[in-house]
C-alpha cells in the first residue's frame, strides 16, 4: 500500500505536468524548456547523491540498458513530449500517455515475462473506459490525426519503454543511481538538439516563470523520478505503469483551477472509473494475499 500511495503522488503530480508544460511554453522555447528542466533536476539529484555517499561506477554492463534508456527514456521522450504540447492541448495529450500502461502492459510480458493476470485486464480495460470519458466530453471522442497527435504516440511509445528499460537497469543498480545517471546523460543528450534545432532563441522570461520551470523540474523530474523509479521494483512495472491513467484526471481538474476550463457530469464520471479501474487492477485479493503470506512463512528448503 505505501508502494501505491507514492505511485499515486507520482501519477498527481505527472498530469500536473501537462498543464505546467503548456504554461511554461508560452515563456520557453520546447527544447530548451526541456533542456532546462533536466539542467535543475540534473543538479538536484547530483547534489542529493553526492551527500548520500552513493556514487558509483557505470560498468559495461550497465550501458547494455544504460544507453537505450537515455536515447528512448530521456532524449526521445523529452524532445517528443515538448514539441507536441506546442500543438497538442493538455487534455488530448493526457489522453494519448494513458495508453502507455496497455503498451507497457503487453511489453513487460513480452520483456520481463511478467504476469497479465484477468483482474489487471479488467483494470485496464475499465480505466481505459474512464480516459475516453473524461477528455471525449460525453463518450464521443473526435480527434483528428495532426502531427502533435503523432509526435505524442511516439512520446507514449518511448515512455513505455522507457518503463521496461529501467525495471531492467535497476536489477543491476540502485534505482537512485540509476535515476541520477539516466537524467544527467538525459541532459547532456538533449541540449545538443535544443541548440542544434533552435539555434537562435532569445527568449527573456520573466522571474516567475524560472521559479515555476526549477519547481516543477525538482517535483517532477527530481522527487518523483527517484520515487517512480524505485518503486517499478518493487511493484513491477506493468502495475506502476496503470496509475498512469490517473494523468487525465489531474489535467482536467488543474486545466479548470489554472485556466478556467469547465469540468461535465460525464468527466466526473469518466475520472471516477479511471480511479476504479487502478484500484481494480492493483488490489490483490484475500486469497492471493494469504497464499503469498504462506509462503514468506515457509523456510528456503520448504520452499
Amino acid at each position: 500500500m505505501r508502494s501505491y500511495l507514492l505511485l499515486l503522488f507520482c501519477a498527481t503530480l505527472y498530469g500536473s505536468n501537462f498543464v505546467l508544460g503548456s504554461l511554461l511554453l508560452q515563456a520557453f522555447p520546447a527544447l530548451h524548456l526541456s533542456a532546462y528542466r533536466l539542467m535543475v533536476s540534473s543538479v538536484f539529484l547530483l547534489i542529493y547523491l553526492a551527500a548520500t555517499r552513493r556514487l558509483t561506477k557505470i560498468t559495461l554492463r550497465d550501458s547494455v540498458y544504460l544507453v537505450p534508456f537515455v536515447l528512448i527514456g530521456m532524449l526521445l521522450h523529452q524532445v517528443s513530449f515538448f514539441t507536441g504540447l506546442r500543438t497538442t492541448d493538455a487534455t488530448t495529450a493526457s489522453l494519448i500517455l494513458s495508453l502507455a500502461p496497455i503498451f507497457t502492459a503487453l511489453f513487460a510480458r513480452l520483456f520481463l515475462k511478467e504476469s497479465f493476470t484477468i483482474r489487471m485486464a479488467a483494470g485496464a480495460i475499465v480505466a481505459f473506459a474512464g480516459v475516453f470519458l473524461v477528455v471525449g466530453h460525453g463518450g464521443s471522442l473526435r480527434i483528428a490525426i495532426t502531427p502533435g497527435i503523432s509526435i505524442m504516440f511516439v512520446c507514449m511509445l518511448a515512455l513505455s519503454g522507457s518503463i521496461i528499460l529501467m525495471r531492467k537497469l535497476t536489477e543491476r543498480m540502485d534505482a537512485l543511481v540509476a535515476t541520477v545517471y539516466t537524467t544527467v546523460l538525459g541532459c547532456i543528450s538533449v541540449y545538443p538538439v535544443a541548440v542544434w534545432s533552435e539555434p537562435h532563441v532569445q527568449a527573456q522570461p520573466r522571474f516567475w516563470w524560472w521559479v515555476l520551470l526549477i519547481g516543477s523540474a525538482l517535483l517532477i523530474q527530481g522527487l518523483c523520478a527517484v520515487i517512480w523509479n524505485g518503486q517499478i521494483r518493487k511493484v513491477g512495472a506493468a502495475k506502476a505503469s496503470l496509475f498512469l491513467n490517473l494523468q487525465p484526471f489531474v489535467a482536467m481538474v488543474l486545466g479548470y483551477i489554472i485556466l478556467g476550463t469547465p469540468i461535465s457530469s460525464t468527466q466526473v464520471a469518466g475520472s471516477f472509473l479511471i480511479i476504479c479501474g487502478v484500484v481494480l487492477a492493483t488490489l490483490q485479493g484475500k486469497r492471493t494475499r494469504k497464499s503469498h503470506d504462506d509462503k514468506l512463512e515457509l523456510s528456503p528448503a520448504e520452499r
